[in-house]
């Protein structure tokens, strides 16, 4: 026994004290370590690509939630226009759901000025795609503002779009959500039919029909006779569906549901309904291994990189899919059983990686480094239990596959190997995290281990929460370490995985960048980043 740990001078600045004069540039985390100030964009990014409606391990949703809002109050107040464009960012896809950024476009309503107002009308319906969107905005409305004139102006306009069967087909579909029904919203707008075909949708979904019509009324009306029809021959389901091409959600209340008629509703089923239902499909009969025609069907919609695009699939819906489906109905609200089909696991693993906007192979070096830490071990959606942890390994994979040089380790206090690699399936690489989470968090033992390992590296990634605390040197020192000693010219991305104000990046280092999490553009814009095409 000795006292060297006490008389050994430390090279680096503890990370629960601030860099010595860079105090005014930091500020502290929940975990108690200090790091860099991300200011208010990025902040605003990670709120509406990752959400504040989960808690996380640091912070309960609401305390996220109050960030959240701060935070785009003070973008709408500063620069309206910016926000909007932040918020189109987020719902074209990229955020986890439409729930932050529908949120952010209640806020960018409130905003004071002609600026906000005007950027708020010009992205609503790009933002407010479907009926179930617009019964969200219509609740987050409701309590935060009230229905006042610009409310009135573009619910209006939803309303009344040209499309009218487009429109028939939301409000059959989303009949009701968030406490409205689309009586309700035709009351509360009062509007004014722009042509015959409105009327007659808007006379249905206020008064319905007493009796149903001989002859469908307009092609616009088509679903909706047809809906009227089945509630009258119930019994008819499958004429029904293969007639008037009903979704579930227009059928199942109304119909007798059989394997026919969801093979029926197979034939058909958008990309979205598909992901949502295999278990379902599976359980029913519908998707057997002695049914190639259909799988061939699963295959063709979900390995599409167009469709996954077109239909704004989420990385993480299929990473959900995949865990669920796994599970033979063990996971998530569903009470089905199914014993999953081999080819289908394949199918969705093949799917994840195309969610992803990946590129060419750049040949450069790269160091993964996955947050392990007890942190990120807290889920990101409830209902499945997929972490943050699960969410970066698939992250970092993705980004592996695309190159030939790379190595992935994950880091708690330690930075462990954990035995993956760029053969894996996703599903295989989420068992090998899944049960890897332990301890503090310290980010500079990823330049410690490449540095006693003399591994040299181009790009070194983080996938992490951000919240570093337990080390002797804050990762910035670690990584100028790294560079005098091994690589002066790589470089280092932090992929931040929540939403926090909180940085592991220098802003005075110019080869140093902070990504918002979540994002499935995140992989290119590595690879572009590896190559100095940004």
């Amino acid at each position: 026994m000795n006292y060297q740990f006490f008389t050994h001078k430390q090279k680096g600045t503890p990370q629960t004290q601030p860099i010595s004069k860079r105090e005014a540039e930091m500020i502290q985390g929940r975990s108690g370590g200090w790091m860099f100030d991300a200011g208010l964009w990025k902040l605003l990014r990670r709120c509406l690509l990752v959400g504040t409606a989960q808690s996380t391990y640091y912070a309960g949703k609401r305390e996220l939630t109050d960030d959240f809002i701060d935070v785009l109050k003070e973008g709408v107040k500063s620069d309206p226009s910016r926000v909007a464009s932040e918020i189109l960012y987020a719902s074209d896809g990229r955020a986890i759901n439409n729930s932050a950024p529908l949120l952010g476009l209640v806020l960018l309503s409130m905003g004071k000025t002609a600026e906000a107002k005007q950027a708020f009308r010009e992205i609503f319906p790009q933002v407010v795609r479907t009926g179930s969107h617009f019964y969200e905005w219509l609740s987050y409305s409701k309590s935060l503002r009230g229905f006042g004139q610009i409310i009135q102006e573009v619910g209006t306009q939803w309303l009344s779009r040209e499309d009218v069967k487009g429109l028939a087909y939301q409000l059959l579909k989303y009949q009701q959500r968030y406490g409205f029904s689309n009586r309700d919203v035709l009351r509360l707008f009062h509007v004014k039919p722009p042509t015959d075909d409105h009327q007659q949708l808007f006379n249905w979904v206020i008064k319905g029909w007493d009796e149903l019509p001989n002859d469908i009324p307009s092609e616009a009306l088509t679903q909706v006779w047809w809906y009227e029809w089945l509630k009258h021959h119930p019994d008819q389901t499958h004429q029904a569906i293969a007639k008037g091409r009903l979704t579930h959600e227009m059928a199942a209340p109304v119909g007798k549901m059989d394997k026919k008629a969801w093979q029926l509703l197979f034939n058909e089923m958008p990309i979205g309904a598909m992901l949502r239902n295999l278990g379902s499909l599976t359980e029913l009969g519908v998707l057997r291994t002695d049914e190639p025609k259909n799988l061939d069907r699963v295959e063709k919609i979900l390995n599409d990189v167009n469709r996954l695009r077109k239909g704004r699939i989420h990385p993480i819906d299929v990473l959900k899919a995949l865990k669920t489906y796994q599970s033979g109905g063990k996971l998530g609200k569903s009470k089905k059983n199914w014993k999953p089909v081999p080819r289908i696991v394949e199918i969705l693993d093949k799917a994840v990686e195309l969610s992803f906007d990946t590129a060419q192979p750049t040949g450069k070096v790269f160091l993964h480094a996955v947050d392990i830490s007890g942190s990120m071990s807290w889920g990101v959606v409830d209902s499945v239990g997929l972490s943050c942890c699960e969410i970066a390994t698939a992250m970092a994979l993705v980004t592996a596959k695309a190159e030939k040089n790379y190595v992935i380790r994950g880091f708690s206090t330690k930075f462990i190997d954990l035995g993956i690699s760029r053969k894996d399936s996703f599903q295989s690489a989420l068992k090998k995290t899944s049960d890897r989470n332990f301890g503090g968090t310290d980010a500079s033992v990823a330049y410690d281990w490449a540095i006693k390992n003399k591994f040299k590296a181009d790009v070194i990634c983080f996938w992490t929460d951000s919240e570093s605390w337990a080390g002797y040197s804050h990762p910035c020192e670690a990584l100028a370490q790294y560079r005098k000693k091994v690589n002066p010219k790589v470089k280092a991305v932090y992929v931040t995985l929540a939403p926090y104000r909180i940085s592991l990046v220098d802003p005075k280092d110019p080869l140093s960048w902070d990504l918002g999490g979540f994002d499935p553009g995140t992989p290119r814009l590595i690879s572009m980043l590896a190559q100095d095409q940004l």
